[in-house]
Order: structure tokens, then sequence, then C-alpha cells
């Protein structure tokens, strides 16, 4: 059965990173990190476009949704870190540094923000407080890729362009753990449980367990890898690189499921849903895709139509009949339509895209 993306269009740029927030009453929100310094802000299961975070003066790096999709965070080449009301697009803190902020994460209970930055730190920032940091850690010798918090907050890991991970602890702010690659790592990810941190460096893809930072697999993939996310279940795991392509891969043996193309640049970030229902790609060619877990099965956008059915709908389905009549049964991309709510979005400027309305009885939508 073929896979069939669903592509979000509206960046102007590559989109270098993608981050879901938890699930809320309202579902769950997708936000991506793009070089034309605004970062959107999506429905995660349709992909419909929701805001855009107007502020950053150069190219937007990281972007970091809390648990609840209340808050949102962007790190950028202007210097700053900025802290957003995502209900309202609000700037809340903007947060100094002295070079490109590339990554940026919340603590679980959102009180917190960790950035690493091109300076080879890693800072923590009580959100609370007037925007200082609260915590440094000094010790990489490139600049720094990725930083999250672990360990129930108690530690922060990161990864640079040293080519090493490191793990700090908070309560003494020193170094405690190390790990070496024989490469770059670029992605870094920690399991919904919290149990698995996921990195990807070289053509590799390693697995390692948190509490002790020992390496669990590393699976080689055809291409060099940029980022990898494993599934909420841990059974799958998907990943993106160079060669335009999508990997699934099992967790468990370590083989190939399948791959395929549907970017048109190199993939730079890939994240799955909270719920596992689909993963969201982001790439070179500045546009960010969502594709199913199973493919095939009705969700969001994706409606599973039976050849009987097809014979039935209207000639203003013929694109979608001509699709899934070659199979039994075909995943085919209904199309977007508006919900009936509102939700809250942040500024957006003339040039963007109406709004289209997303399922909330208690959010606006705002345009400025």
């Amino acid at each position: 059965m073929k896979q069939i993306p669903l592509t979000c269009s509206g960046h102007t740029r590559p989109v270098v990173h993608l981050d879901f927030s938890g699930l809320t009453e309202c579902g769950y929100f997708l936000i991506s990190a793009c070089k034309d310094g605004k970062p959107m802000l999506r429905m995660g299961d349709t992909g419909d476009w929701v805001g855009t975070f107007e502020g950053h003066k150069g190219a937007v790096w990281g972007v970091a949704l809390n648990e609840s999709a209340t808050l949102a965070a962007s790190g950028a080449a202007d210097f700053t870190g900025k802290i957003w009301n995502a209900v309202t697009g609000e700037e809340v803190h903007s947060l100094q540094h002295n070079h490109i902020v590339k990554t940026v994460a919340f603590s679980h209970d959102s009180q917190y923000l960790v950035t690493g930055s091109n300076e080879k730190l890693v800072r923590v920032f009580d959100l609370n407080s007037d925007g200082k940091a609260l915590e440094s850690y000094a010790g990489h010798a490139g600049a720094v890729k990725r930083a999250l918090f672990c360990r129930n907050e108690k530690c922060v890991i990161s990864c640079a362009d040293d080519k090493s991970m490191r793990l700090w602890d908070r309560g003494t702010g020193q170094e405690v753990s190390r790990v070496e690659f024989s490469s770059h790592p670029n992605g870094l990810e920690l399991s919904k449980d919290g149990s698995i941190l996921t990195v990807t460096y070289g053509n590799c893809t390693a697995f390692y367990d948190m509490e002790t930072l020992t390496q669990l697999k590393e699976i080689t993939i055809p291409t060099r890898v940029s980022s990898a996310s494993l599934h909420p279940d841990k059974h799958i795991f998907v990943c993106g690189g160079e060669d335009f392509k999508m990997y699934k891969y099992d967790y468990i043996t370590g083989n190939e499921i399948e791959s395929f193309k549907g970017h048109f640049g190199p993939v730079h970030s890939v994240s799955f849903s909270p719920d596992g229902e689909l993963y969201a790609s982001g790439s070179e060619d500045g546009t960010l895709r969502l594709w199913q877990t199973t493919v095939g099965k009705t969700y969001g956008l994706w409606k599973c139509t039976e050849p009987t059915d097809l014979n039935n709908s209207t000639s203003n389905n013929s694109a979608i009949n001509n699709t899934a009549a070659n199979s039994a049964v075909s995943g085919v991309v209904a199309p977007v339509t508006p919900n009936n709510a509102a939700v809250s979005c942040p500024p957006v400027s003339s040039a963007t895209a109406p709004v289209t309305p997303t399922p909330s009885a208690n959010r606006e939508v705002t345009a400025n």
C-alpha cells in the first residue's frame, strides 16, 4: 500500500527542526523551525496552519512546545532564545546569548528552558525570573547542537560538534558522563517515557539507556542520517537524511521495514506524534510532511476508502478515486477542509495564508 504524505507548505527556506506538544484537550500541535526566521504552529494531526511567530531577525534553528501547548520556544541566529505564549502569539521572554542559539527545550513542568549555542555553552533559564541564566555548563569544544532535560529534570544531556555527548548534573553543575562518537552527532531525542536516548551521527542511529548511558544498539542507515525518532511503543523508529528518503526500521531486530521518497531535498528533522499515529519530517525543500505510521488507516485527513464507496462518490472526488482504485483498500488523503471551531494563534503577517480554523471551542483565531 502506497504511503501518501500530507505536505505542509508555507515556509520559504529549509525546515531544520520540528517538535510536537503533548496530547491536550484540543489535540496536539506541531511547531517548525526554519531558516526564514518565522517558526510556524500547526495542528499536529492535520498540518493545518495555526499561526506564525514573528520577531526573530535571523534563521531559527531550534524550536520546542511544552506539553500543554501553551508555551513555545525558539532559538535563532539573532543570538536570542525566545519564549512565546502559544495561545496569543505574544513574546514572553527574549533570552540574550552571545552567539547563535541552536537548540531549546522545556522542562516537563514548563518552569525551565535549556538552550545550547555556538558559544559551546549549555544554559538553563528559570522562566519565572527576569530571563537570566540560572545555570551554565561549559566543557564542549564545539557548537552545541541539541540539549534536553533528562532523569526527571535532575540532569541535562547535550551533544555538540566536538563529536561528544555529555551528561550534566544540575545539582553539582558538573559533567558526570561523556560519550564520544566517530563523527558529529546531529540528532538527540528522549523517548516518551524518558528511558531511551536516540542519537544520530554519520550514517548511524544509536540507542542508549538513559540511566546508564550504555549503548543498547546501533543501526547503520544507507545514508548520512540527520534525525531519528523512536515510536512511543518502542517497536519501530523512523529516520531521514541526505538522500531525501524516509526510513522505517524495526527497533527490536534492526531490520529495515520500508523506505520512500517524498521530499525534494535532504531531511533535517523527524519526530513521532505523541499518540504515535503519524510522524513529521522537515526538509531542505522548505516543507513539512506528515506520514502515517500504519499506512491506510483512517486518521486525521487520511481516509480509508473501499472501491464500492468510490463508485458512489461525486465527480469532485475523481482524483481521489483514481488513486484509491488501484488496491482493495487504499489510504487516500481527503481534501483539507476547515473544522467547526477555532484556535487562537500567534500574530501573522498579511502575506501569510488565511487562518485555517482548528478544533477548540475555547480559543479564537487572531491575525494581524
